[in-house]
């Protein structure tokens, strides 16, 4: 597909938006994210390094979008794969205690905590940072908005709060529901190929990406981002 095809297909699922890198937006069309390590005068013409851990896209927004798409233009032969977990699977499969224990509870995702977990390697946020990035509260339950489903909500490896909750109750409680989410039997494992398009439901499925010699392998993707319903 070309850059206009792609964002013309997404229409047909909903609303196409931006939300985040713009300086990573492919010429001519916003509308598309480049993941990428090429680069272009000497600059990165997309994100190289983004989502290795396990996240929903936009948790950390008011009203996340509802799905992604990605097209795989240029792929590495090794690496550079994503998972995708079931978090309707992973809800169901809980057991009816921990159910119950959760049913009401809402996790804080707050990018100024992820900030050490998700990027080591990068400097502390900063006091602009740190005033933008506001805490949001989102329900650990999410029940979906068209199927009425019920889908585990507590994406990442950042041991979030639980509003109301100590910390030394939160934290054990959050990386219980992460790792028994990322079972493998909740878990599928994309291997590109070049002119694979995977869309997901953001609602509903976790994943991330996996390493790959970005030094001597090219790997070029293009994400569309469908608005949150309704």
């Amino acid at each position: 597909m070309t850059p206009a095809e792609q964002v013309e297909f997404s229409r047909r699922f909903g609303e196409v938006v931006t939300y985040t890198r713009s300086q990573f937006n492919a010429d001519d069309h916003p509308e598309i994210l480049v993941l990428s390590n090429l680069t272009r005068d000497g600059k990165p013409i997309g994100s190289a390094y983004s989502g290795r851990v396990w996240h929903s896209d936009g948790a950390y927004l008011p009203a996340p979008p509802a799905g992604s798409m990605l097209y795989a233009r240029e792929v590495p032969p090794v690496g550079g794969d994503t998972w995708y977990g079931n978090m309707y699977a992973a809800y169901d499969a809980l057991p009816d205690q921990v159910k119950d224990r959760i049913a009401d509870l809402r996790v804080i995702i707050s990018r100024v905590q992820s900030r050490p977990y998700n990027y080591p390697d990068r400097p502390p946020p900063t006091a602009k940072e740190r005033e933008e990035w506001a805490d949001v509260a989102h329900p650990i339950v999410k029940v979906h908005d068209v199927s009425g489903r019920k889908a585990l909500y507590v994406g990442g490896n950042v041991p979030w709060r639980i509003e109301g909750m100590p910390e030394d109750e939160s934290r054990p409680l959050i990386t219980f529901l992460q790792e028994f989410a990322t079972m493998p039997r909740f878990t599928y494992r994309h291997r590109w190929q070049a002119g694979d398009i995977v869309l997901w439901d953001n609602r509903s499925a976790m994943h991330r990406a996996t390493p790959y010699d970005h030094v001597n392998h090219r790997r070029l993707m293009h994400r569309t981002t469908l608005a949150a319903a309704g």
